[in-house]
């Protein structure tokens, strides 16, 4: 791209810069809409892929001869690698630039995808899907450090906006379209939906992306080969524990007992070098900066709330109310929607508004939400839910748009991939600790509470006869009468476990609303912002 004109007769050495240069600047004369586009599809992509596996894991476990423990590896080994690379990224971006690690992020992303999709065996998907993590770690902060920094600072709500149609509609889209590629073709076409995608990322990148002038002329210092092996240690030991931990009664089993404390161990060796050390892999004196430490702190509370209820609330109708992977999908889509209408409404009122107030009243809005769910029953149909559902995702945009700009609001441009890099780390440990967190209380709360109505229940309740020979009297003629009133009790014994698994349910809700009002208090430690000064006349 050229981004100097020689005039005729013009002494050598005396350019003027082009228009396009005077009217973009900070892309190099690309219209930064452009640079949206490009950055955002692979970001898009990588998200949703997290949401269609979910989807597809029982099919996945059918193909594959594996049991579904077994099959959730597939998401524990891509969340493995995912959040190892996360803050690495800055320094392979400085190391290499930051166009060329993005386009080699997405080329190993794709190809990964493929592999995915062809696997003949648990081992071969296990191993794509780790080497798919690995690549598409890093596609979030190095897509949100370009976007921060193609836009002026008076723009950049508008930026943020479009990067929340990425990070938030992607995973409500996911489920409804896996189940839907799963359902009509093969779960194959999960991970196969990826591959020209990813093809038209890479051409767009490389016509419209460019590194600024302080990526091409960094310097960086050699490897941290030890904070990077602390890194994997203890983010690997976290996804393992949280992934397994229930199934083995956490800290019941030995093996939880001493991951854990591998997992210490290296999280504080690995706080201490990147504290201490000048070059290390991730510097976390960005954390000295209130706004940003704030924010970091409210993006962990932020993805707990986001993955418990994306995780939640489609189980819910699967296993409470017996809906299919895709009709659940098709229920809980509507978020989506709520998402499109907010982020442009949010980029409008960015830089109007105290962002304080608008993270509140995002915060407030998923908390109502969040206990309308909490008020849910065996009666509900497709659209009880419609608007609380809808009204999420727009509230979600209220809450990611202004959190990501207030956060790196004071953060220098050179410290932009740093603090991305930390603040989408955070951001996944938080989603990954909510998840195990849900998990664990489904299970435990339904126990609690089948044994708290199993204790009202007793053979010689006369409430309790009469309703097993009501149901055995109408199953006599259908099972004849030595299997009726056997048949009877299961019946009530599964309405029993239903009902306990309702109220776990409406607990989970509940706790997560409580979460989300906690969060519109603490949106208050950031630091008054200052109003943005109106641009000069002709700037963009």
């Amino acid at each position: 791209m050229t981004t100097t004109t020689l005039q005729p007769g013009q002494p050598l050495g005396r350019t003027t810069i082009s228009p396009a240069m005077q009217r973009y600047p900070l892309t190099q004369g690309v219209n930064p809409w452009l640079v949206t586009l490009s950055v955002m599809l692979p970001t898009f992509m990588e998200v949703l892929d997290t949401a269609i596996a979910s989807v597809a894991l029982p099919y996945i476990a059918g193909s594959l001869s594996a049991s579904n423990s077994e099959a959730t590896w597939v998401l524990t080994s891509y969340l493995v690698a995912n959040a190892v690379i996360l803050p690495a990224s800055n320094w392979f971006a400085r190391r290499f630039g930051r166009k060329n690690f993005l386009l080699f992020c997405v080329v190993i992303f794709t190809i990964a995808s493929f592999f995915c999709g062809a696997a003949p065996s648990l081992a071969v998907i296990l191993l794509a899907r780790v080497l798919q993590g690995a690549g598409g770690g890093a596609l979030q902060p190095l897509s949100q450090s370009i976007l921060l920094e193609s836009f002026p600072v008076h723009k950049r709500s508008q930026a943020m906006a479009a990067y929340a149609l990425g990070i938030v509609v992607a995973p409500v889209v996911g489920p409804t379209l896996g189940g839907w590629l799963t359902d009509t073709f093969s779960w194959r076409y999960a991970f196969y939906i990826n591959i020209p995608v990813g093809i038209l990322a890479v051409i767009m990148i490389t016509r419209f992306v460019h590194d600024p002038p302080y990526i091409k002329n960094a310097k960086v210092g050699p490897f941290d080969n030890i904070g990077f092996g602390l890194l994997i240690v203890w983010t690997g030991c976290l996804q393992i524990v949280l992934d397994k931990g229930q199934e083995d009664d956490w800290f019941g089993a030995v093996w939880v007992r001493w991951a854990v404390a591998a997992l210490i161990l290296a999280f504080v060796a690995w706080v201490w070098r990147s504290w201490f050390r000048s070059r290390g892999l991730l510097d976390l004196h960005v954390l000295k900066d209130r706004n940003f430490r704030t924010g970091c702190f409210l993006i962990a509370l932020l993805g707990m709330c986001i993955y418990i209820t994306i995780a939640i609330l489609p189980l819910y109708y699967q296993e409470i109310l017996g809906y299919t992977a895709f009709s659940a999908g098709l229920v809980v889509g509507p978020r989506g929607i709520g998402s499109f209408v907010g982020s442009p409404i949010i980029g409008f009122l960015g830089n109007k508004i105290d962002p304080r107030k608008l993270l509140s009243v995002g915060f407030v809005g998923f908390g109502v939400c969040s206990m309308i769910f909490g008020s849910v029953n065996l009666n509900i149909g497709p659209t009880t839910l419609l608007w609380p559902i809808m009204f999420t995702g727009f509230a979600l945009s209220f809450v990611f748009v202004p959190l990501a700009t207030m956060s790196t609001s004071t953060i220098p441009r050179e410290e932009m991939g740093n603090a991305t890099g930390l603040f989408n780390m955070l951001r996944n440990i938080g989603g990954s600790i909510g998840i195990a967190m849900a998990s664990t209380a489904l299970v435990r709360r339904a126990a609690f509470y089948q044994t708290e109505i199993g204790a009202h229940l007793s053979p010689s309740d006369p409430a309790l006869q009469h309703k097993a020979t009501m149901i055995g009297g109408y199953l006599s003629h259908q099972l004849g009468r030595g299997a009726a009133r056997p048949g009877a009790l299961g019946l009530m014994y599964g309405e029993l476990m239903q009902q306990a698994a309702l109220r776990a349910y409406v607990d989970i809700f509940r706790w997560t609303a409580l979460l989300a009002f906690f969060c519109a208090v603490a949106v208050w430690l950031f630091k008054k912002p200052e109003k943005y000064v109106a641009p000069p006349p002709g700037a963009h």
